[in-house]
């Protein structure tokens, strides 16, 4: 285990608080950075999720995919917490908060917002991220795939319904752009690369060429995990040096959403008696979010200097500190699944 692995918790928690720095004291170098992209997908942490998935996408072993509809229960986990639980309960939570734990705080019209904001982000499951949660608990990356494959064309006819239903609203534009680009630049070309990988290496190679490869790149996988905390902390230095206590009220809701949601799919897997490697992307992806996609219909929606908006980012900005103590959960809560 190197260096970067073994202390990963520690390397996440200097980059939290180097962006954070780094951002308020050089706000224009990361404003350049952050108009760095397209479809609102900034390209600097487009490169780092890359760096972080290929490895994955190295792995998949294309054999064995035809035998994941002999086992589809962890697929199935997986949709009924995305589309059935996830939405709703993230809604629910939003009105118990800020319709009437908050009230006193937030004044209504902004509290709506922040709801709305939570509402895209429970509605919008995760995908390329998963991949990297996956990696780190060792999940099967042909299981992985397919949750991942599958999550995304259902997004593509259930989000904006879903989240018309819950918003209230019947005329929610999907940003197309977005919502596409991303599946091809997280999903298909890191799997073309990885594909073109095996390939090669089966064909003037062989497959321990390959394991001794991954275990090369593996420490500027964990890099690109640690550059895109840094990213992401740094872009949002100032809202977070500007409004830490309505950052907090809205995290509160997100991470009682987040841990709820994973001790639902994790205790399911438990129950059903899952391989490990299984369970663990199973769980992870229901748990995280597809935060691109919530921040650009937020913004569509709401305004870039809306609640919704703001609702979203701090999304973005509990999503990898969490994931990570769940990773961390879920590794060493392995040895009470089975592993065959």
């Amino acid at each position: 285990m190197g260096v970067f692995e073994k202390y990963l918790t520690v390397w996440v928690g200097i980059a939290i608080l180097l962006g954070v720095i780094l951002g308020n004291i050089f706000p224009g170098p990361f404003q350049n950075i952050e108009n760095l992209e397209y479809a609102k997908i900034n390209i600097l942490i487009a490169i780092c999720i890359w760096a972080m998935v290929y490895p994955m996408m190295a792995q998949i072993d294309f054999s064995a995919l035809k035998n994941i509809s002999e086992k589809p229960t962890g697929l199935l986990l997986t949709l009924i917490i995305n589309w059935l639980i996830k939405p709703f309960t993230m809604a629910l939570l939003g009105y118990l908060f800020f319709k009437i734990l908050f009230i006193d705080i937030v004044d209504p019209q902004t509290g709506t917002e922040y709801i709305a904001g939570m509402i895209l982000l429970g509605v919008a499951p995760c995908t390329a991220m998963v991949f990297v949660w996956s990696q780190l608990t060792k999940g099967d990356p042909s299981y992985t795939l397919i949750q991942v494959s599958i999550n995304d064309i259902i997004m593509i006819f259930a989000f904006a319904p879903i989240a018309a239903f819950l918003l209230g609203v019947s005329d929610i534009s999907i940003p197309w752009d977005t919502l596409l680009i991303s599946v091809v630049l997280y999903v298909v070309v890191p799997l073309i690369a990885g594909i073109t990988t095996r390939y090669f290496l089966s064909k003037f190679g062989s497959i321990g060429n390959l394991n001794r490869i991954l275990v090369a790149v593996k420490p500027f996988s964990i890099l690109g995990l640690i550059l895109t905390v840094l990213l992401l902390f740094s872009l949002q230095a100032e809202v977070i040096i500007d409004k830490p206590q309505i950052i907090v009220l809205i995290a509160i809701p997100l991470l009682i959403q987040t841990y709820g949601i994973f001790a639902i799919g994790y205790g399911a897997a438990k129950l059903l008696n899952l391989k490990h490697e299984i369970a663990a992307p199973a769980c992870l992806i229901g748990t995280s979010n597809f935060f691109e996609l919530a921040v650009a219909v937020a913004i569509s929606l709401y305004g870039l200097n809306s609640g919704a908006a703001l609702a979203t980012v701090v999304g973005v900005l509990v999503e990898v500190p969490v994931m990570l103590s769940l990773v961390y959960f879920v590794n060493k809560t392995k040895k009470y699944f089975p592993s065959k």
